[in-house]
């Protein structure tokens, strides 16, 4: 499984801005190895977003995502204490999901 997602959600005024960075490698299947041959594509294909359990964000990714993608939004209604969670699911199958706190 990939290493933890950095989320960081800050209020301000009726909304909050969410940052997100994703540890994933994001191979677009076009790249070839030292010895000639392709490597695989394997890349985050869904990425949804949680507001204290209310989805607020659905992505579909493709294999042209950069390697550690950074996503933000903002979130209008959240406050200091709401739950955001993000979720992925990759073309592999694996999947991730990490929760902050609005701070």
């Amino acid at each position: 499984m990939a290493d933890p997602m950095r989320i960081r959600a800050q209020a301000a005024g009726d909304k909050a801005t969410v940052r997100v960075l994703m540890s994933h490698e994001m191979e677009t299947g076009q790249r070839k190895d030292s010895a000639g041959k392709v490597i695989p594509a394997w890349f985050i294909q869904e990425v949804t977003a949680l507001h204290n359990g209310k989805p607020v964000l659905s992505a579909q990714w493709g294999p042209s995502v950069a390697k550690n993608p950074f996503l933000q939004f903002n979130v209008k209604g959240a406050k200091a204490g709401d739950k955001i969670t993000i979720n992925w699911v990759d073309n592999r199958g694996d999947k991730r999901s990490d929760e902050a706190t609005v701070a």
